[in-house]
């Protein structure tokens, strides 16, 4: 069953890189200037995390959310391309570690308008990303997604 998720405003990412915030899923409206994505990736390098973006604008369907995320995220070559796959890769990450991280960040752009073309979709995936957000949750690496 999908809950809504929590906005995060803006100015509450750098809190997640600091961990005031806790790590999760969050529904993100970043500020129009779309810069503000490449720079909230970038801190989270700086702060050692690792992190990816999946661009879902002109996506209206599992399959091409699932081909975002796997581009996005350069996702194994085992990955099956359904939901099931998504979620062991977000659950056993061993495959996206590079060194050792301090936290995992995962930015999906152009939610609203999946959503809206494919609302059962969007449901299934806010249920896997917030099941993957409460696996890491009980872990000592914070992983968060921002849909914006």
């Amino acid at each position: 069953m999908t809950l809504p998720l929590p906005a995060l405003p803006d100015a509450s990412v750098p809190g997640l890189l600091d961990e005031s915030v806790p790590p999760g899923a969050y529904l993100w409206e970043p500020s129009p200037d779309v810069t503000r994505v490449t720079e909230v990736l970038e801190a989270a390098r700086a702060a050692r995390w690792r992190c990816a973006l999946a661009p879902l604008e002109g996506v209206t369907d599992k399959a091409g959310f699932l081909a975002a995320c796997q581009s996005g995220m350069e996702l194994p070559d085992w990955f099956g391309r359904n939901w099931d796959a998504l979620a062991d890769c977000l659950t056993d990450l061993s495959w996206w570690e590079d060194g050792d991280p301090e936290g995992y960040l995962f930015v999906l752009t152009g939610w609203a308008d999946f959503a809206a073309a494919a609302p059962e979709d969007a449901a299934t995936a806010t249920d896997v990303l917030t099941a993957a957000a409460g696996f890491w949750s009980a872990r000592d690496t914070p992983f968060a997604v921002l849909l914006g």
